[in-house]
């Protein structure tokens, strides 16, 4: 496959790769790629309908949970159109523009659900070591400034990945290996040095998922310590039952990640399709699990969703 290169326009198109050798099958492919986007989007939507319908619900957890919820919804239709065109129209090209804005938003809501999560995490440590404070702390003002720090965090830091690629000419092959447009994997395309390109991406990972990830792992520490401490064993169960849906959220986030890292560095031997569901997997399974954890997980959720199935229900049967 060769580029279509301008070197006026400084214009080029990539090309998207499905499930490379099922093209056949991309049909039928779709169907639990369709099945995984819709209840993504109505998974989410639900989650963020009932906190927004419920009063009882405005408070600093459920408003952190309405983040991540926005947040996985946002990661999902950044892959759907493309994903979705390979599968049904073989829509494989993508020019330039289209291409890093997909990558900025891909990167962007993927730190920005790091971050996320690390608020989740002070949410519940302030709530289980200083509770008597937790309404002091984590004011609706506080919980606003922490949203806009982890999206502006985010988007600066992934804001020059663009145009380091921008400065780059492409004389390799241009068929990328996913059905969407990843930095790691654009930049090996380019013809010359992409060091700055590493060494930029290695600061973000460690400036974000790095540290986001150390300050969790020592909130949770701190909360294990304070629940120790409690004499009623009643009671250390029901501080801890308060972290569970945390907790499948923070292993549902990283541990696609850790995988998908140890693939792309010691798996060069694995088939590619491998990388490929791995890759699905990273992107996809959070922001479908999530909605799922929590609507089974969370006493109060799992109430006010049953509830409006029982007012759903019962508007049907007067009709």
């Amino acid at each position: 496959m060769t580029i279509l290169y301008n070197s006026s326009l400084q214009k080029a198109t990539f090309f998207l790769t499905g499930f490379q050798g099922l093209e056949d099958l991309h049909g039928w492919i779709s169907i639990p790629f369709c099945f995984i986007y819709l209840i993504v989007i109505i998974g989410n939507l639900t989650i963020l309908h009932v906190i927004r319908a419920d009063v009882t619900l405005h408070e600093p957890m459920y408003y952190f949970l309405a983040m991540l919820a926005l947040t996985d919804l946002g990661l999902c239709l950044s892959t759907l159109p493309t994903v979705l065109g390979i599968f049904w129209f073989d829509a494989r090209e993508i020019g330039i523009p289209a291409c890093f804005t997909q990558l900025f938003f891909i990167h962007t809501l993927s730190l920005v659900e790091s971050s996320v999560l690390l608020s989740m995490s002070i949410d519940r440590y302030v709530a289980i070591c200083h509770p008597l404070h937790y309404s002091t702390v984590l004011t609706p003002a506080r919980i606003v400034k922490m949203g806009l720090v982890s999206v502006l965090r985010s988007a600066l830091l992934i804001l020059p990945l663009p145009f380091l690629l921008k400065r780059f000419q492409y004389c390799r092959s241009h068929v990328l290996a996913h059905a969407y447009c990843l930095h790691l994997e654009i930049m090996k395309l380019a013809c010359s040095s992409i060091i700055v390109n590493h060494i930029y991406g290695l600061f973000v990972v460690a400036c974000t998922v790095g540290i986001d990830s150390l300050l969790i792992f020592l909130s949770y520490a701190l909360i294990l310590r304070t629940v120790l401490s409690i004499a009623s064993r009643l009671e250390r169960l029901r501080a801890l039952n308060t972290c569970v849906s945390h907790m499948c959220a923070v292993l549902l986030f990283y541990i696609p990640m850790i995988g998908l890292s140890l693939v792309h560095r010691f798996g060069e031997h694995l088939p590619h399709m491998v990388h490929l569901l791995m890759s699905y997997v990273y992107l996809l399974v959070p922001p479908l699990m999530n909605p799922i954890v929590y609507s089974i997980k969370t006493k109060q959720i799992r109430q006010r969703i049953a509830k409006k199935f029982e007012i759903i229900k019962s508007i049907r049967c007067f009709q």
